[in-house]
């Protein structure tokens, strides 16, 4: 069968063939113990810390009413003046794997350049927990942190809410549940190649058999884990999947980005084409070349310094902009 998506980067395909010793495209259901077990996504804080200039703290908090306790992270360039801005991080992992430290560099790269603190979120993961735990988890975590936002040094009307993958989608729905619960008014959403659509209705969400990061068969482990047998029929909640929400008005300004050989390439030009028609300012780049989490796997690549700086410009416009 010929191709059916664009070619990989010559620069990302040479070192894809290197990833694909360690991590394979497709996941099953009986790979998940195993991918959580795997080195390839240990964070140490000894990174996080980056020689000593980022303080490091952990801190437990009230879960949603009659859940468990949730974990924050919270990362501060010491030094920090009071008032920061605040970067809420949900780290990716298909709904199954991770914690927060997993992909958190990237956020916290922006908070030492901008003098910032990010909060990063530990969620229950699916299968064990399936929908609403993790985005209910992600809600708590985002109401302690406007709460609390003085106690940690941050503004809590400077608040961005920003996730790669799995988290890219949760991020959407916190945006969709703190704008229809009344809830803190962000000043910004940067969504990294999000997962919102458990319906498999775009090209892109099935084209990849056997290729890439997170292939077909891989996206129907995360949204089943999830979503159970709910998955693709129609009571599935808009913050579990946000590209179900028909109304996209009144979020924040929003950054969009995904590579254009990805599982989640069509749904997330979707959702940000229906930002920009919802009268949301928005941004999008589909990275030409790129595989699922090209950046964070290949950041020495040309294409991944191109995005990361892009990303870069948009947080230093954004945080020019005034609160509220």
């Amino acid at each position: 069968m010929p191709r059916t998506h664009p070619p990989l980067d010559p620069e990302l395909a040479a070192v894809l063939t290197v990833v694909h010793e360690h991590l394979s495209p497709t996941i099953t259901a009986g790979d998940i113990k195993e991918l959580r077990a795997n080195p390839m996504f240990a964070v140490a804080d000894a990174d996080l810390t980056r020689d000593g200039t980022v303080e490091l703290q952990d801190i437990s908090i009230p879960g949603p009413p009659g859940a468990p306790e949730v974990s924050l992270l919270v990362l501060r360039p010491v030094g920090l003046a009071a008032g920061a801005p605040v970067f809420y991080y949900m780290h990716g992992g298909g709904m199954i794997i991770g914690n927060n430290r997993t992909g958190v560099g990237g956020a916290l790269d922006w908070a030492v350049d901008n003098g910032a603190v990010v909060v990063s979120v530990e969620y229950r993961l699916a299968p064990e927990h399936p929908d609403p735990a993790p985005i209910e988890d992600c809600y708590a975590g985002l109401l302690w942190t406007h709460e609390h936002a003085a106690e940690i040094g941050g503004d809590p009307n400077r608040i961005v809410v920003t996730g790669a993958s799995a988290g890219g989608g949760l991020a959407a729905g916190v945006a969709l549940l703190a704008r229809d619960r009344g809830g803190p008014r962000l000043l910004g959403q940067v969504l990294m190649c999000p997962m919102l659509d458990d319906r498999f209705v775009t090209p892109s969400s099935r084209e990849l058999d056997g290729e890439g990061v997170w292939d077909a068969t891989s996206n129907a482990t995360g949204w089943t884990a999830l979503l159970g047998e709910s998955r693709g029929g129609s009571d599935v909640s808009i913050y579990a999947a946000p590209a179900r929400a028909t109304d996209l008005t009144g979020l924040p300004t929003s950054f969009v980005d995904v590579g254009s050989v990805e599982t989640f390439r069509d749904e997330a030009i979707d959702y940000a084409t229906r930002l920009l028609q919802a009268g949301v300012q928005s941004e999008l780049h589909v990275w030409p070349g790129g595989f699922h989490g090209f950046d964070g796997m290949a950041p020495q690549a040309s294409l991944s310094q191109t995005a990361s700086a892009t990303r870069a410009a948009w947080i230093r416009r954004l945080l020019l902009l005034p609160a509220g």
